[in-house]
């Protein structure tokens, strides 16, 4: 170990940390990021958000922490070499007396080494030389009981090492091999990226052996000892210090030689008392955003609830001149963004987003149109004779229509699943399922990937035909697109791809995709599914068999404009918002660098 006495930092021993928060409470509570959110906007958005500023501010305080500038030092307490001087007799007594192993001395801290200068009175030293990190005791199966805790690193919430669950022997059996611990050790997972899930354990236990059983020799506090472990300067050295590829570590000879500033045992309980103070304020902070957060949720989803509700044009109109009232104040998060495109997309396919012209050609022609030119393909041997689907049911109509629309079934209006035409060894564009779009309507730039013999276990469409993922995740996530631009207009793709095919001038394609992306037909599928869990798909009739709400042609271009002009206008305000995300989380961590400084 290595100690010395460099500048003291007087103008940090008075520095009150409470008015270090509440001076900045709104960079600390407005600087929020958000996470990716599965699905389509739909369900518990604002648990999306991170806070980013009191996951900043949190960092601030264990980095002020090991820095020596969160509390004054008391020019009475124990010097760190003194106490390192006593750690050294303590473990050369064990070793006399046969508990503990002689270790080979650790090299010594060079100046470069050291991250940072520390108060007078601390000192740098390795984790290997105050604490016994790497002697782990191995557990046997023969003496663990049913009641025996075994902590695994999954029970552990990343970046607040909150302990999530216990998990006993009786209900976590295991057979291979387990590191001990004891009540008052600090538990520390090794396996990045859980580098900073950091436990002190409140009774006797084992662990996986991706997680070590540290303690401290005497003088030392468990719970300064965690701090430093979740600080940041600790956890960026823990990061450079992993090896292996699939699931990368820190090795123990890394970890022993980690520097851990050393300070004197009354001086790391005034820390650690400190700490606990501040953590519970940012905890406060995290609530009442978290709460306000919410509160934004259910005002958006009620105001957005009274569009889709309208009874009629005049309601209608209503509801939307109060959401325009407010519209800076309520779409102020992704969530809220992908929530009104989520509305967008559900007005489109009610009849509310354009209004109707009652010159316009009435979609019940447009089905005699269809029908006519469906039999007249069969006649031909293009397509094969469906049968007939069955009557739409009152219970399946989950709105009204505007007058001349129709509702029908996505299998009446166009062709599902068509066969293959292409020869053997036509050249193809090759779309995989990571190319398809999950943007509202956008026709995705399929890769100009070569595929020879393409009919051999794929799935084929044309030019202008619409494909929908047809398992989860990529139903649940919006997967669908109209193809284009495909090389010899033919194409090819995986097998869970449901296709449409629509008649040629009765139906517009992006029209039918907006249908595929709205609310109401994603929820639909999501009950006819089959199958596990992990690989549900869609019933083999569900796609043909949909429920379609069928505008007039005309009306149908012009929904898609609309679409199109509304959509872009939220992508617009999403820029700005990230803009604006930036900004808050770079004047978060321009506080936070001030801070340290």
């Amino acid at each position: 170990s290595s100690c010395r006495a460099p500048t003291r930092h007087p103008e940090y021993n008075e520095l009150d940390m409470k008015n270090l928060i509440t001076e900045h409470i709104d960079i600390w509570t407005a600087a929020q990021t958000q996470k990716a959110n599965g699905g389509r906007g739909r369900g518990n958005g604002f648990a999306n958000n991170t806070l980013y500023g009191v996951k900043k501010l949190r960092e601030l305080i264990l980095e002020l922490a090991v820095r020596g500038k969160l509390v004054p030092q008391d020019p009475d307490d124990e010097p760190a070499g003194e106490l390192l001087k006593r750690i050294a007799k303590e473990k050369a007594r064990l070793v006399k007396k046969g508990k503990l192993k002689k270790q080979k001395p650790l090299q010594k801290i060079s100046a470069d080494e050291k991250p940072f200068e520390l108060p007078e009175g601390w000192g740098w030293t390795r984790l290997g030389t105050v604490t016994n990190y790497g002697i782990s005791e191995k557990a046997e199966l023969s003496s663990i009981n049913e009641d025996t805790w075994v902590l695994e690193l999954e029970d552990v919430e990343k970046e607040t090492s909150k302990l999530l669950q216990k998990v006993r022997f009786v209900d976590r059996q295991f057979r291979s091999s387990k590191n001990r611990f004891c009540k008052g050790d600090v538990v520390y997972g090794k396996l990045r990226p859980y580098l900073d899930k950091v436990i002190i354990a409140d009774e006797d236990g084992i662990c996986t052996t991706e997680m070590i059983p540290l303690r401290g020799y005497n003088h030392i506090t468990p719970q300064y000892l965690r701090f430093v472990m979740k600080s940041p300067y600790f956890i960026l050295y823990a990061n450079e210090s992993t090896h292996g590829m699939n699931l990368p570590r820190m090795g123990t000879d890394k970890a022993r030689l980690a520097l851990i500033p050393m300070v004197s045992e009354a001086e790391q309980h005034r820390i650690v008392a400190k700490v606990d103070e501040l953590m519970a304020l940012c905890d406060q902070l995290e609530k009442q955003q978290t709460d306000s957060n919410a509160a934004h949720q259910i005002l958006v989803e009620t105001l957005l609830a009274t569009l889709t509700s309208a009874a009629d044009q005049d309601e209608f109109v209503e509801a939307w001149q109060s959401l325009a009232k407010h519209f800076d104040t309520l779409f102020t998060t992704e969530h809220s963004i992908d929530q009104l495109k989520q509305t967008i997309l559900q007005l489109a396919v009610m009849g509310k987003l354009v209004p109707q012209d009652p010159k316009e050609e009435p979609a019940s022609i447009l089905l005699k149109k269809i029908a006519k030119e469906k039999a007249r393909l069969v006649k031909k041997g293009k397509i094969k004779k469906q049968k007939p689907l069955p009557e739409i049911t009152d219970a399946e109509k989950l709105f009204d229509l505007p007058k001349g629309w129709e509702w029908s079934r996505l299998g009446d209006i166009s062709i599902i699943n068509p066969r293959n035409v292409a020869s053997d060894e036509s050249p193809a564009s090759f779309v995989p399922m990571s190319l398809i779009t999950t943007s509202h309507t956008g026709d995705h730039g399929q890769e100009e990937r070569m595929w020879g013999n393409i009919k051999q276990g794929f799935t084929h469409f044309a030019n202008g035909d619409i494909g929908l993922a047809k398992i989860t995740p990529c139903f649940e996530n919006s997967k669908a697109a109209v193809f284009l631009n495909l090389k010899n207009g033919i194409g090819a793709g995986t097998t869970e791809l449901h296709i449409a095919r629509p008649i040629e001038n009765t139906l517009c394609a992006r029209y039918v995709l907006i249908y595929l992306k709205s609310p109401q037909f994603l929820l639909l599928g999501e009950t006819r599914m089959t199958g596990t869990a992990g690989q549900k798909r869609l019933l083999k009739d569900f796609f043909a068999e949909n429920p379609f709400p069928l505008p007039p042609l005309t009306e149908q271009h012009r929904i898609v404009v609309k679409v199109d002009e509304l959509m872009a206008l939220c992508d617009v305000l999403k820029a700005q918002l990230n803009d604006a995300q930036t900004t808050q989380a770079q004047l978060a961590d321009a506080v936070v660098g001030q801070a340290i400084a």
